[in-house]
C-alpha cells in the first residue's frame, strides 16, 4: 500500500466516525492537511514519500478515533462542574447502602443460624452487586440536571445569597413543620396507622407488629419525642425571621447530635417493638437515620467557609 492509499484509508477511517452532514466536508480538509504535512516531512527527508513515511506521519496525528472526536462536539452526560458532586454523592450512597446491608446481614447470623462467610456471601450478592443502581440513578439525574442547564441557561442563573438563607424558602420550613407533627402523631402511636388505612379491619399480627416494648416506651421514648419536637420551634423562629440565624443553627446542629445519641441509646439499649421482626426492621432504620444525620452535620462542617478576617481596629 503506497502513501496514497495510506492516506485515503486513514481518512476514511475518520470520517466514518462522523455523523454524515460532516463527513465528506471533514475528509477533504483531512486529506488535504495531512497531504501538505507529508510533502513537509518528505522535504525534510531529503526523499520522496514513501509508506514508511506516511505510516509514521499518520500514527502521530493520532487514532483516527481521537482525530475524529476533535471534529464532533464531545458528549457531556455530567457536566464538569458537577464531577466532584457526583462522585461525592457516589462513594457516600453506596457506603451508606454497604452499610445498611452488612448490619442487616450481621443480625440475620444468630436468628438464621449462618457462618460469618456464609453472611458476607449474602451481603456480596444481595447488597453489594444490586447496589450498582445507585451510580446508575446518579448518572440519569446529573445527566438530565446537565441537559436541562443546557436547555434552559437562563434558570441556571446564579443569584446572591446569605449564609442565612433558608433552603427550600419559607414553604419548605412550613412542610418541614408538618411533616415533624404528622411524624410525631405516627409514633406516638403507630397502631393508629392501621385503623386509618384499615379502617380497624387490619390483621391482629400487625397491631403486634407495632406494638411498643414497655422499657422502650419508658425510657428511650420520651426522650426521642421530647428532641423531635424541639425542631418545631426552631423551625417556626426561622420561618418567621426568614432566615436561620448563626444561634438557630447552633440549637438545630445540637438538638440533631442528642437525637442521634438516643437513637444510638435506643438500638443499643433493647427492643424497641416486641415483635422481633419489626425491632429489627426499626433499629435498621434508627441506624441509617444516625449516618444520614451525622453525615449531613459533617457535610455542613467541611462546606464551611471562614469569613475574611477583620481588619484590625484603629488604636
Amino acid at each position: 500500500m503506497n502513501a496514497e492509499k495510506l492516506i485515503e484509508s486513514y481518512v476514511t477511517e475518520v470520517a466514518q466516525r462522523l455523523p454524515r452532514r460532516q463527513r465528506n466536508d471533514v475528509a477533504f480538509e483531512l486529506h488535504a492537511l495531512l497531504h501538505e504535512e507529508l510533502a513537509a516531512k518528505a522535504e525534510a527527508a531529503g526523499r520522496p514519500a514513501d509508506p514508511e513515511m506516511a505510516t509514521e506521519l499518520l500514527q502521530g496525528f493520532g487514532h483516527p478515533t481521537h482525530v475524529a472526536a476533535r471534529y464532533r462536539p464531545p458528549v457531556t452526560i455530567i457536566d464538569p462542574a458537577d464531577g466532584q458532586t457526583f462522585l461525592r454523592a457516589t462513594v457516600i450512597g453506596l457506603v451508606v447502602i454497604w452499610s445498611l446491608g452488612l448490619l442487616q446481614a450481621f443480625l440475620a447470623i444468630p436468628t438464621a443460624n449462618l457462618g460469618w462467610l456464609t453472611a458476607l456471601g449474602y451481603w456480596w450478592g444481595g447488597t453489594v452487586i444490586p447496589s450498582l443502581w445507585w451510580p446508575g440513578v446518579l448518572v440519569v439525574s446529573f445527566g438530565l440536571a446537565a441537559w436541562s442547564r443546557r436547555r434552559w441557561p437562563e434558570r441556571a442563573v446564579w443569584q446572591p445569597r446569605t449564609r442565612e438563607h433558608v433552603q427550600g424558602g419559607r414553604t419548605g420550613l412550613v412542610f418541614a413543620v408538618l411533616g415533624i407533627l404528622l411524624g410525631l402523631a405516627i409514633l406516638l402511636e403507630p397502631r393508629r396507622l392501621l385503623d386509618v388505612v384499615w379502617q380497624g379491619r387490619a390483621a391482629p399480627a400487625a397491631y403486634e407488629a407495632l406494638t411498643y416494648n414497655e422499657l422502650f416506651r419508658s425510657q428511650q421514648g420520651p426522650w426521642i419525642l421530647a428532641l423531635l419536637l424541639s425542631n418545631v420551634p426552631l423551625l417556626v423562629t426561622a420561618l418567621v425571621q426568614g432566615r436561620w440565624s448563626p444561634a438557630l443553627r447552633r440549637l438545630q446542629v445540637m438538638s440533631s447530635l442528642g437525637l442521634c445519641g438516643v437513637l444510638i441509646w435506643a438500638t443499643l439499649g433493647g427492643p424497641i417493638f416486641d415483635v422481633e421482626a419489626s425491632d429489627r426492621v426499626t433499629k435498621i432504620a434508627l441506624v441509617a437515620t444516625v449516618v444520614f444525620t451525622l453525615g449531613t452535620l459533617g457535610h455542613q462542617w467541611f462546606r464551611r467557609v471562614r469569613p475574611a478576617p477583620r481588619s484590625p481596629r484603629a488604636r
